[in-house]
């Protein structure tokens, strides 16, 4: 039996039902995306999104911005691709410029209509996940934590009373999914950069998801035996991508692993695209 665990069934079922869905629609949805700074990854991460779109005949609007351009600027234009009913989506792509502060970047990603939002980080969005609320207006959970969550899923992983430890706890990635995980039965440790004596934490986790962003972190002296190993890192390096998770020497020991790359990257990007269908 294999130890991998894949998305790529579950992908595909994911943009199956964007076709059905899309042919339902009269007008195809628009996606806007905004770009400060020119991030070589950012740029790729663009071009998937933008790739993925163009299968689906879905138009996407890219505006560029260099890193000296004003907050008001970046927002006044926000505020008109919200008032367009043909963009039914807009993501600002992160991270910003260095020299944007942290009110800089939440006055922008709260400057987006919470409807448009399909990246989830409007504090609207936000808030309804912390508050794990459900009512006539849907919002969206960020797509790679909603990824995670769907991938256990999906592999029948039972998650109810298991300890998921989580290492990195930003608002993209490790803070949402980890309420995500609450909600649904788990009990859930977030770890960063100053958790002290990490590894007696990890070496406790039934499931452990790694999305810090630091390759090879993790090896076999950081897990327990059949650990449940989500690696979401996606690292650039000389040798090509690799996750946080060093693949090879913990693979002995673990139950089930998802690889880098090719598992969470791909299923974000079907989220997404679904995100912004269903405003359809």
């Amino acid at each position: 039996m294999s130890k991998v665990l894949k998305s790529k069934d579950l992908v595909r079922g994911i943009y199956e039902n964007i076709n059905i869905r899309l042919n339902d629609v009269k007008d195809k949805p628009s996606l806007a995306i905004i770009q400060i700074g020119d991030r070589k990854d950012s740029n790729k991460y663009i071009d998937l999104k933008r790739k993925k779109c163009d299968e689906f005949n879905i138009d996407t609007f890219l505006y560029r911005y260099n890193k000296n351009t004003s907050v008001d600027d970046i927002i006044k234009n926000i505020n008109s691709l919200n008032s367009y009913n043909n963009i039914k989506g807009i993501i600002i792509q992160l991270p910003l410029p260095d020299n944007f502060t942290k009110d800089d970047e939440y006055n922008i990603l709260n400057s987006v209509d919470p409807i448009k939002d399909i990246d989830g980080f409007h504090t609207h969005n936000m808030g309804k996940l912390m508050l794990n609320k459900s009512d006539l207006l849907t919002y969206n959970i960020p797509c790679t934590a909603e990824g995670c969550f769907r991938l256990l899923e999906y592999h029948n992983i039972d998650i109810l009373g298991k300890h998921i430890v989580i290492v990195g706890s930003s608002k993209v990635i490790g803070l949402p999914l980890s309420l995500l995980l609450l909600h649904n039965g788990a009990t859930t440790t977030l770890c960063n950069i100053h958790t002290e004596n990490i590894k007696s934490i990890t070496n406790s986790a039934d499931i452990l998801i790694s999305c810090c962003g630091s390759p090879h972190l993790i090896d076999s002296s950081w897990i327990k035996k059949d650990v449940i190993i989500i690696d979401v890192g996606i690292n650039h390096t000389d040798n090509g991508i690799v996750g946080d998770v060093n693949y090879k020497d913990v693979l002995p020991s673990v139950k089930y692993i998802t690889p880098v790359p090719g598992c969470i990257g791909p299923l974000t990007i079907a989220i997404l695209i679904e995100h912004l269908v269903n405003n359809s």
